[in-house]
């Protein structure tokens, strides 16, 4: 499948079925720590990248051939920021109109400040922006946006967004040591998301590949003190366990790209994946992934991870 994945597992949402409406990279941020590697170049043009009539089409077939409980909730994660795509709110109606599982769309937020995409979203049940720092210049820092998704833009868009919206706002806050985990950081944060009022805030760490070697996760001081900083609506979120579902596609590298390309997966996750589709052919597998040339191994503290080919990385560590 081109646009929809998984099942896979959700730090929040358990069982997540992806809907994927943006081209690899197609951003308007170029976050320090992105998992995808970096945005060349930075666009912030909204339009149908892809065609959304079939989109639709292969997510009904993706919920044809699973059985009631092995979907929680059905999610809007690009491979690029979601809301690029002109016609999200058409994608979420449809969506919804045709499964009673709950919606929920991961975007950057950057766009909120568009009424039209406030309004395309409202049918959603959880949406999830990102607010990783709480001054212009960290903004700039860490999410290196487009010019025109100012700051000031940012944080207006979910301001508004919470008072029209009706549905589930739980913001994400990614970490990074030295950056946004300091005591000046987070209460320039914590003031901030009191104008937005979120229902939750998600403390995010970088556990997959981040695209700058130098990122790193905060020490665990770090996430007390974000804790303790931004109030009883703050949670950390750890990385997700469970199965992902490689069913659904012409084969097991088919199946894996479709999750690499949104999702990096640890060399050792991926094995005990094969293991379970595959039992006695995982090496082959591995293999036949490799020669693909649609998948490359990135190494980021000390751990092999396996992305998309396309994926640009500054510095790759030799593979084998």
């Amino acid at each position: 499948m081109k646009y929809v994945f998984g099942p896979v597992p959700s730090r929040r949402l358990g069982q997540s079925l992806g809907i994927d409406p943006a081209p690899l990279k197609t951003c308007n941020w170029n976050c320090v720590y992105c998992q995808l590697g970096r945005s060349l170049p930075l666009t912030n043009e909204r339009r149908e990248y892809f065609p959304r009539e079939e989109i639709i089409a292969e997510f009904e077939q993706a919920l044809a051939s699973h059985q009631p409980g092995e979907i929680d909730w059905v999610t809007f994660v690009g491979s690029g920021e979601t809301t690029l795509h002109a016609g999200i709110g058409w994608l979420i109606r449809q969506v919804k109109a045709l499964t009673c599982l709950p919606v929920a769309v991961i975007t950057n937020g950057s766009l909120l400040y568009l009424p039209e995409v406030r309004l395309e979203l409202s049918p959603a049940d959880a949406v999830l922006p990102s607010l990783d720092a709480g001054n212009a210049k960290l903004y700039r820092q860490i999410n290196r946006p487009h010019p025109e998704v100012s700051f000031k833009r940012l944080v207006e868009g979910l301001v508004v967004f919470r008072k029209e919206y009706q549905g589930k706002l739980w913001v994400e806050i990614m970490l990074v040591r030295g950056l946004n985990d300091t005591e000046a950081a987070l209460i320039e944060i914590a003031a901030a998301l009191k104008r937005v009022q979120p229902d939750e805030v998600h403390i995010l760490q970088p556990d997959r590949p981040p695209v700058e070697t130098w990122v790193q996760p905060p020490a665990e001081e770090g996430l007390l003190r974000a804790r303790a900083i931004l109030g009883e609506i703050a949670r950390v979120i750890h990385p997700a366990s469970g199965s992902f579902d490689l069913s659904g596609a012409e084969s097991l590298v088919e199946a894996v790209v479709g999750i690499i390309t949104r999702h990096p997966m640890r060399e050792d996750v991926l094995i005990e994946t094969l293991k379970h589709f595959s039992p006695g052919d995982v090496t082959a597998t591995l293999v036949a992934l490799e020669k693909s040339g649609k998948a490359q191994v990135v190494e980021r503290y000390g751990t092999r991870f396996w992305s998309a080919a396309p994926v640009y990385y500054p510095i790759l560590k030799p593979k084998g």
